[in-house]
C-alpha cells in the first residue's frame, strides 16, 4: 500500500505559556500544502534477514537518524505494542525538506499509522489514530486528517477550521527552504510566552490583505536577530508581491502566499542557494 504524506505550514504561531512539564502551550492554524513524500508499506517475507520488524528504506532527501529512531519505525512499534502486526518493509521517498518547520517527519509517522490501520484492519477510528499519533510528536495528530485545523496545547488539541481554506482558495504558495537548520533549543532561546490579544483563528477568518501586521509567528522575533538572512527572505517575498509571508513553525522554511500564478524560475534565480517549491492551494 502506498500513500503520500503531505507537509503543512503554520498560519500564525503564538507561544502562550510554559507548562510544568517543560513543554510550551501554543496557538496556531495548521494548513496542509501539496508538498508530499511517498510512503509504501509491504509485508516482509519471513525469510528476509532483518533484525527489525519494520525494515525501513529511505531515498530522496537525506534523513539524519538511525532507522530504528525514525518516526515511521516508531509509529510501527507503537501500534505493535497493542496489535499483532506482521513484519513489514517500508520505503519512504523523502521529498519534503527536513528541519524545515513543515512537519514532514510528523506527517510520515501519522500516515504510517493510517496505512497500518488500513492494511491490517485494526479498526481504529480518527480519534484513536490521533491519540497514537500525539504520542509521537506535538503536530503528528494533525496529519491523521491533514485538514486545516486550529491547534492549542502543544499542538495536539485540534479544532476543525474551514475559513482558512476558503480564504486561500485559488492562491499560490512559494516555499523557500535555505540550507540553514534551526535547533529547537535555539528556537526557544529568546521566546517570551504571552497570550495574543487576537487569536490567529480569528485573524485567518479575515481577508488575507489584513494578515501582514496581525498574524505573527513568535519564533521570528527569537530567530531573525541571529539569522538576518531569514528576515531578508521574508522581506524579498513581500517585495515580489506576496499578499502574506511568514516563517513556518520554528523554521527554517519561509513561505509567501501569492494571488497571481508565479514563475518558479524567477524565485530560483532570486534564491539560488535555497530549495524553492511553488504550489497551488
Amino acid at each position: 500500500m502506498i500513500n503520500f504524506p503531505c507537509a503543512k505550514i503554520n498560519l500564525g504561531l503564538n507561544i502562550t505559556e510554559k507548562r510544568p512539564d517543560g513543554y510550551h502551550n501554543l496557538e496556531t492554524v495548521f494548513f496542509p500544502i501539496p508538498l508530499c513524500d511517498a510512503l509504501e508499506v509491504q509485508d516482509m517475507n519471513k525469510a528476509f534477514p532483518s533484525t527489525l520488524n519494520c525494515d525501513l528504506k529511505v531515498t530522496g532527501n537525506g534523513v539524519y537518524c538511525n532507522e530504528e529512531d525514525n518516526l515511521i519505525t516508531r509509529a510501527y512499534n507503537l501500534l505493535a505494542t497493542d496489535f499483532d502486526l506482521p513484519r513489514v518493509h517500508a520505503h519512504l521517498y523523502k521529498h519534503i525538506p527536513t528541519e524545515a518547520g513543515l512537519g514532514g517527519g510528523s506527517s510520515d509517522a501519522a500516515f504510517m499509522i493510517k496505512i497500518l490501520n488500513d492494511m491490517y484492519k485494526l479498526k481504529l477510528g480518527r480519534e484513536d489514530m490521533e491519540k497514537y499519533a500525539a504520542k509521537l510528536g506535538a503536530d503528528c495528530a494533525f496529519f491523521i486528517t491533514a485538514e486545516p485545523a486550529y491547534a492549542e496545547g502543544i499542538g495536539e488539541i485540534l479544532l476543525p477550521i474551514n475559513i482558512a481554506e476558503n480564504n486561500l482558495k485559488g492562491y499560490y504558495i512559494v516555499v523557500v527552504k535555505p540550507s540553514l537548520a534551526i535547533s529547537t533549543k535555539e528556537a526557544f532561546a529568546h521566546i517570551r510566552p504571552h497570550k495574543p490579544s487576537i487569536s490567529c483563528r480569528e485573524i485567518v477568518a479575515q481577508p488575507i490583505e489584513t494578515w501582514r501586521n496581525r498574524l505573527t509567528n513568535d519564533f521570528e522575533d527569537s530567530i531573525f536577530p541571529n539569522h538576518p538572512e531569514l528576515a531578508n527572505i521574508k522581506k524579498t517575498l513581500y517585495n515580489m508581491g506576496a499578499a502574506y509571508a511568514q516563517m513556518s513553525g520554528s523554521g527554517s522554511s519561509l513561505f509567501g502566499i501569492f494571488k497571481e500564478k508565479v514563475d518558479k524560475s524567477v524565485f530560483d534565480k532570486q534564491f539560488p542557494d535555497c530549495k524553492v517549491f511553488v504550489l497551488d492551494i
